[in-house]
């Protein structure tokens, strides 16, 4: 195992090899397994190792410069060269220059070897090659859980993710997530609500691009607060932006990382069932949020549900199936201690046509129309009573439907 202090004048040479076009992770495991980067890369400045040919294994010990033409790109910061050998591109190209202003701003690689790569992607069947992360990599020697679903949640969805996230985070659970709108958003929300309590986690995104390339855009401001309170971890070398076929390897990545995945909602086609295909591969436990079954939101997770995940209705069921007990009085302190307050002691500061209102919001979206028949309010004072709930948190909206907030 390389000491840190080895891994830091290898680490431009790991981060090189990882942007040769055609190095995929097991290409990049098999190499960093047999050498050390700053030799590896070496051996490929020689012509001593070469792009494998598509299906066939890699070629260790080749000593001529084959000029098959390449269909990838290495992208290296300003740099970009296509249709050429891995020895002709890294005879142009300096990996220490290179890396030097990137590690600057702030971000790690590690590989398989060293003492910073994590321990759940040691044994994975397909271990990323390499790791890049920003901000601390140590929270995923928690216990790590994720929460993954649809970009196209409904409010409830959205709900439900941010208090398990919170929740979760708040007794000791690293959260880890895709950094995606929707459920992932949410979920990454939650969890940054806890950080700040004893014993809390912060929370792990992995992304689909460089870790300095955030996306979606809208996610900005979310993205620096989980690097400040967690991580964000990516296989994809900095500056690369995300692409279509990164998202399942994305999705493998966060399976890989936890010992139990929770779908909050998802299509029937939904990206979230392709994490839940990783994690049954690789025997991790997959619970599921049931949700309402005329809900588009929700066909993928409630046929999973049928298909025998079981489902979790809150934090304490997933602490439950990972052993984590707690007795009913600290769990009632635990959430106390990261917000949630006792509903009975705010229900008095709302008005009278607030209150009927609210008894008569559901759980599921509920109508404009059913709320004023549930209230026996009229549509303007049911409406203003709405305004006054949503504003205090109590309710959201979408599209025309209200629907209960814990």
């Amino acid at each position: 195992m390389i000491g840190d202090e080895g891994a830091a004048g290898q680490a431009a040479y790991a981060a090189a090899l990882s942007g040769l076009p055609g190095m995929g992770p097991a290409t990049l495991v098999a190499v960093l397994g047999r050498w050390e980067p700053r030799r590896a890369w070496e051996r490929v400045r020689a012509g001593r190792l070469q792009r494998p040919p598509r299906g066939q294994g890699l070629d260790f010990e080749s000593r001529q410069t084959r000029q098959t033409p390449l269909d990838g790109a290495f992208d290296s910061g300003s740099i970009r060269c296509s249709g050429r050998t891995w020895a002709e591109l890294s005879r142009g190209f300096d990996p220490e220059t290179w890396w030097a202003p990137i590690a600057g701003r702030g971000i790690g690689v590690t590989w398989p070897g060293l003492a910073t790569y994590p321990v759940a992607l040691a044994d994975d069947p397909h271990p990323p090659g390499v790791l890049f992360w920003r901000g601390a990599l140590e929270c995923l020697d928690r216990p790590c859980v994720a929460i993954v679903g649809t970009r196209r949640a409904t409010p409830d969805g959205r709900s439900v993710a941010f208090e398990l996230g919170r929740d979760l985070a708040g007794s000791g659970i690293c959260v880890v997530s895709g950094l995606a709108l929707g459920i992932d958003g949410a979920a990454h929300l939650g969890s940054l609500r806890a950080v700040d309590q004893p014993g809390a986690v912060g929370p792990v995104g992995v992304a689909a691009s460089g870790v300095d390339v955030v996306y979606p855009r809208r996610h900005a401001g979310l993205w620096e607060q989980v690097v400040a309170a967690g991580a964000v971890v990516s296989e994809t070398p900095p500056g690369r932006p995300a692409q279509a076929w990164r998202f399942p390897a994305r999705n493998r990545v966060i399976a890989g990382l936890v010992r139990m995945v929770v779908v909050v909602e998802s299509h029937a086609a939904g990206g979230s069932l392709i994490t839940v295909e990783a994690a049954l591969e690789r025997g991790v436990e997959v619970r599921v949020v049931p949700g309402p079954v005329h809900s588009p939101a929700s066909a993928g997770t409630n046929q999973l549900l049928y298909d025998g995940p079981g489902p979790v209705r809150s934090a304490r069921d997933v602490l439950d199936a990972l052993g984590m007990f707690l007795p009913d009085s600290k769990a009632h302190h635990a959430r106390a201690q990261v917000g949630v307050e006792d509903e009975a002691s705010l229900v008095p500061v709302l008005s009278s046509a607030a209150k009927a209102v609210l008894a008569a919001v559901e759980w599921r979206p509920s109508s404009l129309n059913h709320i004023v028949d549930r209230s026996a309010t009229s549509v303007g004072t049911a409406l203003r009573a709405l305004d006054e709930l949503e504003a205090t948190g109590w309710v959201a909206s979408e599209r025309g439907w209200w629907v209960r907030r814990r």
